[in-house]
């Protein structure tokens, strides 16, 4: 009788050497190629997926393995003492750590989505009569046994009560405020920035930023651009600066 196995869904290659590589405790600097290879090729031999585009991803990957593979277990040529030879494992370990550096700041802006979607904001429904309402106070009765020592002992009281609150540590901390940014607006200031620079760095664009927030939300921004059309990207190396350039699509409008 044959045993069916549920098998893992990754996202992609990248996402499957991940997830071999903290399967079998191993440093990302120092991949046992084989052994990875080995277990990748059990897995996209039980794959069963009808999406060839995505099937693709994974073969490739496997004929990289392969490739890196057979140049491990190749002699080493000799060479000079002051050459070392390239590990062939190189490539493959900087688009690892690329991967998982995007893949955690995905997980931050989940958490914060999920932590946005419980926020519910009400606005005020007091009727207006309620609001307009202002109690009669009788000053003469209110003051009638009002003395110079009662005043005197009420004010030396409300004193000593604001004295108390005060925390000798906690109050020389400085005020934290809460970041307000709005993608919509940074949105229009990332195309009007573009507009005006046609083609510039995106990492000067977030050294403008003034907070965390502010270089989240222009990151989620640039990415919504991308999405439309109006700027594209290039990146020349992995790790390199990514520069951006505008798409002027006013001459488009006649088409």
């Amino acid at each position: 009788m044959s045993i069916k196995v549920k098998l893992e869904v990754f996202e992609g290659p990248l996402d499957l050497l991940l997830h071999l590589i903290d399967k079998n405790k191993v440093n990302i600097y120092d991949i046992p190629i084989i052994t990875i290879a080995e277990q990748y090729m059990e897995y996209i031999q039980g794959m069963d997926s009808k999406d060839l585009d995505l099937m693709s991803e994974f073969l490739v990957m496997a004929a990289t393995l392969l490739n890196i593979k057979s140049k491990m277990l190749l002699p080493k040529v000799q060479q000079d003492d002051t050459e070392e030879e390239e590990d062939p494992r190189k490539e493959l370990v900087e688009r690892l750590l690329e991967y998982k550096l995007y893949k955690y700041m995905s997980f931050e802006l989940k958490d914060k989505q999920i932590d946005a979607s419980r926020m519910l904001f009400k606005r005020a429904t007091i009727p207006e009569e309620i609001k307009e309402f202002k109690e009669e106070v009788d000053t003469g009765a209110l003051l009638s046994d009002l003395s110079l020592p009662k005043l005197h002992a009420i004010f030396r009281s409300v004193m000593k009560k604001q004295v108390d609150k005060i925390d000798p540590i906690r109050s020389k901390f400085g005020r934290i405020e809460k970041e307000e940014v709005n993608l919509n607006e940074k949105m229009e200031f990332i195309v009007n920035y573009a507009i005006q620079h046609k083609k510039f760095s995106f990492r000067k664009l977030l050294e403008r930023q003034r907070g965390k927030i502010e270089v989240i939300v222009t990151f989620l921004g640039v990415l919504e651009l991308i999405k439309m059309g109006t700027i594209w990207i290039m990146q020349e190396e992995i790790f390199d600066d990514i520069t951006i350039t505008y798409v002027d699509r006013s001459n488009e409008i006649g088409n």
